[in-house]
């Protein structure tokens, strides 16, 4: 394929300096990325993303015993038998590969980004979408449903994994903001859930190393977040953003979350940051484990590695353990698991998913942003090809999800833009 040019606002400051403001950041670089390089990474994102989600569904929300007792260490895919619901499986007894609402999510937005007008996404439009596909859903439900209860509980699924979304949708979109405000206090009962994080990394591969673009993006379709869940929504999507660059490291990773902060939640009186205090103790935690399970080699007996098994890393599931929400999908709680694994697993694809499924809570979900961020960096050739060949196939297959598809309409779309 031929070679499109792809704007990379290049952070200085973040590379380079030690001080967190936005205002040192500089201008703008061009940046080389092929066709099918693009193409690579946007269905490395989707793909690693329903890795992640395939890989923690048969355990979503077990207590670490019960995987360890069932599975033992979690290393692939497993069937997933457990009972439908509405933000889990929708089909009983899915093979290894079957994923829950954390992929639906993502067919959704890409579905909602490829069918915008041009490249500025707009929070109307996007409430108006999840609008649509909760009135189709609704549609499918018959008076002569209700005589087959195993009928009328499969057509209802899919109203109820938007219910709660449609009911603040609504509101914003007829500008009854009174109304939305109401109804945003009580969103899945007015927890700050991980709502944006189910389809940020997605908007972050949508402007691929157009990092403030889509931190700006995300944050404007972040209208189903709390407070400083809006930011952990944004950041996951600038995450992947630079991911999307050729090689992207992972400490410059990190640094973005010092860097980049165009809300200045930073300047926050008496509060400050919330993502960076995580980023923070997710490196503490990532410090404390290596500094008990360092491999080291030579004379001076220098550190090269981690040495990486389940035992290993108990210290750092103990830890996490004491930072628990109220509720496992706690968007904050989400983020701190999420970053720890990266930084304890050195940002590697496969460890980073092993870590946030064997440690539980919502793992589907973890793992999900996860599979999603270091997708997007790995691309899709470099996943694990047995994993990634059976995500595809019982998605398409089964659950009416076409991961390629979805990644072809998306790169179509960007390249677009940039014609």
């Amino acid at each position: 394929m031929g070679k499109i040019s792809v704007v990379l606002l290049l952070f200085l400051s973040v590379f380079f300096s030690c001080a967190p403001s936005t205002k040192e950041l500089t201008g703008l670089a061009p940046l080389q990325i092929s066709e099918e390089e693009l193409y690579d990474k946007i269905l490395g994102m989707l793909v690693g993303s329903a890795i992640g989600d395939a890989m923690g569904a048969p355990t979503e929300m077990w207590p670490r015993q019960e995987i360890v007792s069932k599975f033992g260490f979690v290393t692939g895919l497993d069937s997933v038998i457990r009972d439908v619901s509405p933000e889990g499986v929708w089909i009983k007894n899915l093979p290894p590969g079957g994923t829950t609402d954390d992929t639906r999510w993502k067919k959704l937005i890409v579905e909602y980004l490829v069918d915008e007008p041009d490249h500025k996404l707009d929070p109307k439009a996007f409430s108006q979408k999840i609008l649509h596909t909760y009135d189709l859903a609704r549609a499918e439900i018959t008076p002569k449903d209700s005589l087959d209860s195993l009928v009328l509980e499969q057509k209802t699924l899919p109203v109820l994994w938007l219910h709660e979304w449609a009911k603040a949708a609504n509101p914003f979109v007829s500008g009854d903001f009174p109304q939305y405000q109401d109804q945003l206090s009580t969103f899945y009962g007015g927890e700050m859930v991980c709502a944006g994080l189910l389809y940020g990394p997605v908007i972050g591969s949508f402007f691929p190393v157009d990092v403030p673009k889509a931190y700006n993006e995300a944050f404007n379709l972040a209208l189903f977040d709390i407070g400083y869940a809006r930011d952990i929504t944004a950041l996951s999507a600038a995450w992947t953003s630079l991911a999307m660059n050729k090689e992207i490291k992972g400490d410059s990773m990190v640094s973005l979350i010092e860097k980049l902060d165009p809300e200045n939640f930073s300047e926050a009186r008496l509060v400050g940051r919330t993502a960076q205090r995580i980023l923070r103790l997710a490196q503490d935690i990532d410090r404390q484990t290596k500094e008990s399970f360092r491999i080291r080699q030579g004379k001076d007996s220098t550190f090269v590695g981690f040495d990486w098994n389940p035992e290993n890393l108990q210290p750092a599931y103990a830890m996490l353990d004491k930072h628990l929400q109220d509720m496992p999908f706690h968007a904050g709680e989400i983020y701190l698991q999420v970053l720890t694994a990266m930084l304890v697993a050195d940002f590697d694809f496969e460890k980073t998913l092993q870590f946030l499924v064997n440690y539980g809570r919502d793992n589907d979900t973890s793992a999900a942003i996860a599979g999603a961020i270091l997708g997007a960096r790995t691309g899709f050739k470099k996943l694990p090809d047995q994993m990634k060949q059976k995500v595809i196939e019982v998605n398409k297959e089964q659950l009416g999800i076409d991961l390629e598809d979805l990644a072809q309409k998306m790169h179509a779309k960007i390249i677009a833009r940039y014609q």
